[in-house]
């Protein structure tokens, strides 16, 4: 992996948040960075070198309080559906009045049959989560939110994506794979490129950097990815991070 990321002046690495940055917790608004992870990430902001962008499915506005870092990276949230730029503009999500309907009619479904705490609801997507339920109570809610989101999975117009510790009914036509491709464009073609992610729907990012860059799996243990490295966090991660500045 030390020759992988050894690099020139002039980089981008872009990291998932949740299973990546953050360990998984049961409360989804305390999953704050692994120790370390926050202060060398403002480093490599501070440097100016290397463009450090965060790609996660969470709301832009969650993930604010939780980075703790000033001034923040450029954001993408809502798996590629909302952008922060580092200098503070903001680009909403742009989907169908079709799209809104039924998430905001999924919406009041899931918080008539589901405890507030376990629900989710951003800007492109609603969520169901029982990350930390015991396990008959997390059969039953796959089975009752099965039963209703089925319908959905020949819709064109929503994508339905499991996730580690819940379900994810989104608005169809982005994911973290076009957010990658949109950044690849704004950069020049000698930039050395990373991206740093843990769960299914960062292999869509893995995909659209196939031959571009490094695609670095971090996991505690393997599983099948276009990913090219495993790096189990946090220790693997900051190492993996320490090499990076060390080549910027």
């Amino acid at each position: 992996m030390d020759r992988s990321i050894r690099k020139r002046a002039g980089g981008m690495l872009l990291l998932d948040y949740d299973g990546t940055l953050a360990p998984f917790v049961e409360q989804r608004d305390r999953a704050f960075p692994y120790p370390g992870i926050r202060e060398m990430l403002g480093e490599l902001i501070a440097q100016h070198r290397t463009r450090v962008v965060i790609i996660s499915g969470r709301a832009v506005e969650d993930l604010r309080p939780l980075l703790g870092i000033d001034p923040l990276p450029e954001i993408w949230g809502s798996h590629g559906w909302e952008r922060l730029h580092a200098d503070g503009r903001y680009e909403g999500p742009n989907f169908t009045f079709q799209q809104k309907q039924i998430l905001d009619s999924e919406w009041d479904w899931l918080q008539k049959h589901f405890d507030a705490a376990r629900l989710e609801h951003k800007p492109a997507s609603v969520a169901l989560h029982w990350r930390g339920q015991p396990a008959e109570t997390q059969t039953h809610m796959q089975e009752v939110l099965g039963e209703r989101w089925n319908r959905y999975r020949t819709d064109p117009a929503l994508d339905l994506h499991a996730f580690d510790g819940g379900l994810e009914l989104r608005a169809a036509g982005k994911n973290k794979g076009d957010a990658v491709r949109t950044l690849l464009h704004e950069i020049m073609e000698g930039d050395v490129v990373a991206y740093c992610g843990d769960d299914a729907t960062d292999e869509d990012a893995f995909e659209a950097l196939e031959g571009r860059g490094l695609r670095v799996l971090v996991r505690g243990t393997p599983r099948p990815s276009h990913a090219d490295v495993l790096c189990p966090p946090p220790d693997a991660l900051i190492g993996f991070l320490s090499l990076w500045m060390e080549g910027d």
